[in-house]
């Protein structure tokens, strides 16, 4: 007897290559800061670094009060508030969110016309100058009927007005956030509308039940757009009627949506973020003068909320959500706080770990076997690109850590190393 297979399975098999590629190994960033547009300018993430390294200087001048104020082991507290401020000089904001929504508000026509435009200057200078961070993009308002018409109105004065101050340019990797989506038809709406800039990609934001039900749709409708999935928690809390007293990161609700999101986007290459945290490190009591007592109020103030964003950031890494989305320039410390203590914290099993992948896959190579257990071994080295490219940890650690150059570091693809064991 000859067993043939039907010739539909290849067919099959080619569909799901398609659609589940994998994470592709470029560099993700860590969080977004979203900002209203009527405040961005073309050096507000420099800014964003001056005031984020003052905060650590007046609250953790030290590593023994940088572990105090953020919960940090101590044994590597001086090392990630050296890292810390390093990275808040070179590179404080890893992505960035012009926003038209939540953070911008419901203003004048004319008004939200000018800031479209002055928004777009300001961008363009800060391409011109080198002061935008590594990914950037806008928030416009929903498609749904009451505001598409100047969610759309929007983005052409934005893009229109950019375009023409850089010559046809746009930044690296820039995207457009859609928010609020009820329905699949807004995304494929969106994505059309983007079609004719292969070089912007699509940010859908997850805050309604309706599309989490109907995410491998979204995709679809996507039309390949789509770079990563936001997940907004308030939103989505509330449209469940849960009381406002009780939504937060960590309710149950929110990890249930989470958990939904990573079993319908895993494999797609999108990447997932999760959302931000509410209480922000802002000192309550400001001036020259101020008491003693208020003093020791501003630090157990900062270090409330310093400790609550540490510990929602270290959450969602645990859970393999790598992205989240901060609202304060004080609050990029703890982000980069919990990262950083995430990474170094793991690299010694993980270099362990991976050197022995490593291993297995040069000796499998070497006797002529096919190594079919790459995805396993990405998602090891994906642990050190994401370490790395953050900041984490130093790139010159890496051949020490994993067994291989940094130029096979950068192929930053499991089967290409394999060629050239």
């Amino acid at each position: 007897m000859t067993t043939t297979l039907p010739a539909w399975l290849t067919t099959a098999n080619h569909d799901f290559a398609r659609k589940y590629p994998g994470e592709s190994g470029l560099r993700e960033p860590v969080h977004a800061v979203y900002g209203g547009a009527n405040l961005f300018k073309f050096d507000t993430c420099r800014k964003f670094g001056t005031i984020a390294e003052k905060a650590v200087n007046e609250y953790a001048p030290d590593g023994a009060a940088f572990a105090e104020m953020f919960g940090v082991p101590t044994e590597f507290a001086e090392m990630i508030r050296t890292r810390v401020l390093e990275k808040l000089r070179r590179e404080p904001v890893e992505d960035y969110r012009v926003d038209f929504e939540d953070g911008y508000g419901a203003r004048p026509e004319a008004e939200e016309d000018a800031a479209a435009v002055t928004a777009a200057e300001e961008v363009a200078k800060g391409m011109a100058e080198g002061t935008l961070p590594p990914f950037i993009g806008i928030r416009v308002k929903s498609l749904v009927e009451e505001t598409k018409a100047r969610g759309v109105r929007t983005l052409d004065l934005f893009l229109n007005a950019l375009l023409e101050k850089t010559g046809g340019k746009l930044p690296p990797k820039f995207v457009v956030t859609l928010p609020k989506i009820t329905v699949v038809e807004q995304i494929q709406a969106m994505a059309e509308v983007l079609a004719p800039f292969p070089g912007i990609g699509l940010e859908i934001m997850v805050e309604t039940p309706q599309l989490l039900r109907n995410l491998d749709r979204a995709v679809e409708a996507g039309q390949g757009k789509i770079v990563a999935a936001s997940f907004g928690p308030y939103d989505y809390t509330s449209s469940l009627g849960i009381a406002s007293t009780q939504q937060n990161l960590l309710h149950p609700a929110c990890e249930f949506a989470r958990s939904l999101m990573q079993v319908s986007l895993a494999g797609t290459g999108i990447r997932l973020a999760d959302g931000p945290t509410t209480i922000l490190p802002i000192p309550r009591h400001r001036g020259p003068e101020i008491t003693p007592e208020q003093k020791a109020a501003n630090r157990e103030t900062m270090q409330r909320a310093w400790r609550l964003h540490y510990k929602h950031v270290r959450h969602a890494l645990q859970n393999g959500i790598y992205l989240g989305w901060d609202l304060h320039p004080s609050q990029l410390p703890s982000r980069y706080a919990a990262v950083y203590s995430f990474f170094m914290e793991g690299q010694q099993a993980a270099s362990e770990r991976f050197k022995n992948f490593i291993s297995a896959a040069a000796q499998a190579t070497r006797i002529g076997d096919t190594f079919d257990d790459a995805a396993t071994g990405q998602c090891l080295l994906n642990y050190f690109l994401r370490a790395t490219s953050c900041g984490a940890i130093p790139e010159s650690d890496v051949p020490a850590l994993t067994g291989l150059t940094n130029e096979q570091l950068r192929l930053s693809s499991f089967g290409q190393i394999l060629k050239t064991l």
